[in-house]
Parts: structure tokens; sequence; C-alpha cells
């Protein structure tokens, strides 16, 4: 089980901050994909940025059991 963490559109999207998920194993990329066809998120998911176990990764970086995945949306200023 991995805990994911939600932020801005994608915490309204679930209503909640975070979710538990069966995602060992897999790529982010691989979860991401979950996620879209089983939520419909693939806008929300399109331009955040991925963080595991608070270190910014790649869509490339295989999930391991126990790991904190952080879905970061993109930060604007001014």
């Amino acid at each position: 089980m991995i805990k994911i963490l939600l932020f801005t559109n994608l915490k309204e999207k679930f209503g909640k901050d975070s979710i538990d998920w069966q995602g060992s194993g897999l790529t982010v990329a691989e979860l991401k994909e979950q996620l879209i066809n089983e939520f419909q998120v693939a806008d929300e998911l399109q331009a955040v940025m991925t963080a595991v176990n608070e270190e910014f990764v790649d869509a490339t970086y295989k999930l391991n059991e126990g790991d904190t995945v952080a879905f970061i949306p993109p930060v604007s200023g001014g």
C-alpha cells in the first residue's frame, strides 16, 4: 500500500487530502494511468510534479510498499 497526498484541484476532485492505493511495484506513470482510468483525472494529473518520500522523481520511478507519493500542482507567482 502507498499513500497518495492530494493538493488543490486533486483534493477537490477526490474530496479528501490523501488516499491509500495498491501501487507497490508500479512506476509513477503506471500509477497516474490507474488513477486517470479510475477517477477521470487526466486534466488534473497532466501538469503535476511528483515527489516520493519528499524527493522529486520522474515518471519511470518504481514505487515501493510504504512510499508516500505527493502530486504537486504548478505554482504561479506574481
